[in-house]
């Protein structure tokens, strides 16, 4: 399991950082029956299952999965020298408030 793996080297460390949370009675049995059928208390699980919830969110904003072919068309397409732009040349044209010098008439 990936959290498992990457959290591994702190199990003997003590934790310390609280989180509370308010739940329905049949959430928390639910939550409670299957931490039991796991061998886990309520703490571990919750604590696992919102781990990996978190990784899957972050990796779903810097991870993306292409089969071989969009892949090569991706990889040309950043390989290819750069297409003119009109819109983003003007926009980067444009001085800015504070790089632009008053002149005092």
């Amino acid at each position: 399991m990936r959290i498992s793996v990457v959290y591994a080297f702190r199990e003997s460390l003590m934790r310390d950082a609280a989180i509370n949370l308010r739940a329905l009675p049949e959430q928390r049995d639910l939550i409670d029956h299957a931490a039991n059928l796991l061998g886990k208390n309520r703490s571990d699980f919750m604590l696992e299952a919102a781990c990996d919830k978190a990784q899957a969110v972050v990796l779903d904003q810097v991870f993306f999965s292409l089969d071989a072919g969009k892949f090569k068309q991706f990889t040309n397409l950043l390989d290819a020298p750069p297409v003119r732009n009109p819109g983003l040349e003007r926009l980067l044209a444009v001085k800015t408030p504070w790089n632009v010098k008053a002149t005092k008439a």
